[in-house]
Formats: C-alpha cells, structure tokens, sequence
C-alpha cells in the first residue's frame, strides 16, 4: 500500500517523529509554529512527517523530515522530500535549502533529489546542540548547507 501524503498543521506534528530527525526539543519546538508539515499516512496513521519553513521571499528551508522506523526502506521519505519539492517549485519558489551532517546517508539521500553543496557551517553541532550527535561511531560537528535553485534549472 502507498502512503498519501497530505498538509497538517503545525500542532497535529507528531514530535516523537521530529525529534528522528533532530534531537533537540527545544529548537523543534522554535521552530515548528512557522512551519508548513506534511504527512505521509500508510495504514490509517503518519509514517513520515517533514516541516518546511520560510526564509524569505521565495526561499524555504526543509527543516526536519523523519519516517518511523518500523516503515523505513519503503519510499515513504523519498515520496515526502519528492512532494515538497515539487510543492515548493509549483508555488514559484526560487530556493529549498536544507542543512545536514557533513556525512551518512542523509547527504546522499538529499544530493539524489538535486540538493547541491553551497555552504559549510564549520562545528556547527558542536555550538548548537547540548548532546553530541553521533552516526555509525563518528561525531557530528559541520553542517553542510544544500539546495535546489528552481530557477537555474530552467
């Protein structure tokens, strides 16, 4: 069965689902009120959940995008990220930028839906969260800056 995927406001946001995505509740939480989220619902429930915000005219950041982790490897993050893409292009947006781990999955995923390299926030893990976040034994510390601009692939 495929997960459909519709808009939800802010409050309906499952926070045991963002909080896969980043770990710290209190940037979650400040940055949730301004965000746009959408869901994926498989089987009567939300298997992914990703909130995108505003940063200016004509550019958003997809700020956190999690699938629960009994309905990973089934598409559903990749059905999300494919929607807000295309959700962000059809409202005449110019950019979606996202920042991620200098590392791990998460880069490759964002780089086969078309998000390029443009910046890198030097410790930025190590000056923004409390808890260190580690991936497969390594610790996180840049964050890579990424993008789509929609009006360059024109």
């Amino acid at each position: 069965m495929s997960a459909s995927i519709i808009e939800i406001p802010p409050t309906e946001a499952p926070m045991a689902l963002l909080l896969l995505a980043d770990p710290s509740e209190r940037k979650v939480r400040g940055y949730l009120p301004a965000a746009r989220c959408f869901a994926a619902l498989l089987d009567g429930g939300i298997a992914g959940i990703c909130a995108v915000v505003p940063l200016g005219p004509g550019r958003h950041e997809l700020m956190n995008i999690a699938v629960d982790p009994a309905r990973q490897q089934r598409g559903i993050g990749t059905r999300l990220l494919a929607h807000v893409i295309d959700t962000c292009r059809r409202e005449g947006a110019a950019r979606l930028e996202v920042g991620t781990g200098a590392f791990g999955y998460q880069l490759a995923f964002y780089q086969r839906h078309g998000f390029r390299v443009f910046q890198v926030e030097r410790d930025f893990f190590l000056r923004h969260y409390d808890e260190a976040i580690v991936e497969d034994g390594i610790q996180h510390r840049d964050m890579l800056r990424l993008a789509i601009d929609y009006r360059q692939e024109r």
